[in-house]
């Protein structure tokens, strides 16, 4: 995945600043992640596993 332009702050950022985040990315196929202060480092990951673990997330929270 090349450099993503679309970077989207977490909706868990919330008010302020907005330096302390993580940011994705997505294209088709992959998903770009990325620490707000450490914009240069990234991971990226398919699409299919961003949506199983964020799917995860939302069952350990309830």
């Amino acid at each position: 995945m090349t450099t993503p332009d679309n970077w989207r702050k977490s909706s868990y950022s919330g008010e302020g600043d907005g330096n302390a985040c993580v940011e994705i990315a997505n294209s088709p196929t992959q998903v770009a992640i990325r620490d707000s202060k450490s914009p240069t480092a990234t991971l990226t990951v398919p699409t299919e596993a961003f949506s199983t673990f964020v799917k995860a997330l939302k069952i350990t929270r309830a």
